[in-house]
């Protein structure tokens, strides 16, 4: 099945890729089109300038932090999406932040199907959410990148739930600065991709919130709210089907190019002026005739 998947995609890419179909997430000029929550912060606070915009990069930096301080924070995209590709590339650069947690070293994510800025809570150190957890290797042996992360979600595997809240890919490792080119395939809730430098290295189906997170998720410990947190134990076991895409921020700096995105949501019926033959979930309120 995923290797059927993988290549009737790889099939419809070859046929869209006028640059029109796809969308540029990131203009390189700005942050445009992105909100900043960082944790004990409010939306759309640049604490420290921890983003910005250098030399058509979208970079996560601490050049102004004398310390870590649990900042933790996520970038994200305006627009939730269900069905799609993305791709990035993304390097890691110096040295970690002075007071940032030893697991953060080269450590960073986008995460995906996630809730959107303005609905954390004020203290929230990651939202509800999906993760490609990117890792740089530390020049002593396997460190995998694009691993699963799953803050109050879960997954299933070959049929099996995943109770784990990281699981490992098969990735190489890649050590030092150098850029890596990363690919998310994103299927509602039915599949999920993860490919890096052309290979796919890690699989999964059936996204859920929650799933038995109440057991291994403490929210109050990631700050949210009392509220919050009831709010998303009622969502136990509901599938996660769309969300929004961030860049996360963990104390280690790292920097982003050519974010794109192909939408495979869209109007299906051959009638319609703005029909594409690669979509694979039908979007009717987009039909244009």
């Amino acid at each position: 099945m995923k290797i059927i998947i993988c290549f009737f995609l790889s099939i419809s890419v070859v046929f869209a890729q006028k640059k029109s179909d796809w969308q540029s997430l990131f203009n390189g000029k700005n942050l445009d089109g992105w909100d900043i929550k960082i944790s004990g912060h409010d939306v759309n606070v640049n604490h420290k300038n921890t983003f910005l915009v250098e030399d058509k990069m979208l970079r996560i930096n601490y050049k102004e932090y004398t310390t870590f301080g649990d900042n933790y924070g996520h970038l994200y995209y305006k627009t939730p999406y269900s069905h799609y590709i993305l791709d990035y590339t993304y390097r890691f650069t110096g040295t970690q932040t002075p007071g940032g947690a030893t697991w953060n070293v080269r450590n960073s994510g986008v995460m995906f199907h996630s809730q959107s800025a303005q609905s954390l809570s004020y203290d929230q150190d990651f939202p509800v959410s999906l993760e490609m957890q990117l890792l740089g290797g530390l020049g002593s042996g396997a460190r995998h990148t694009a691993n699963l992360c799953t803050p109050g979600t879960h997954v299933y595997m070959n049929n099996k739930l995943r109770m784990e809240h990281c699981i490992d890919s098969d990735s190489k490792t890649y050590d030092g600065d150098k850029w890596i080119k990363a690919r998310l395939i994103v299927l509602g809730d039915s599949m999920v991709h993860q490919i890096i430098e052309g290979d796919t290295v890690l699989s999964y189906q059936n996204t859920k919130v929650g799933e038995g997170a109440t057991k291994n998720f403490n929210w109050k410990q990631w700050g949210f709210s009392e509220e919050a947190a009831a709010f998303w134990e009622k969502r136990n076991g509901e599938p996660l089907k769309e969300g929004y895409i961030a860049l996360q921020a963990e104390s280690h700096p790292i920097d982003f190019k050519d974010i794109k995105l192909l939408n495979l949501k869209g109007c299906m019926d051959k009638k319609a002026k703005n029909y594409k033959s690669y979509y694979l979930e039908m979007d009717r309120s987009a039909c244009k005739y």
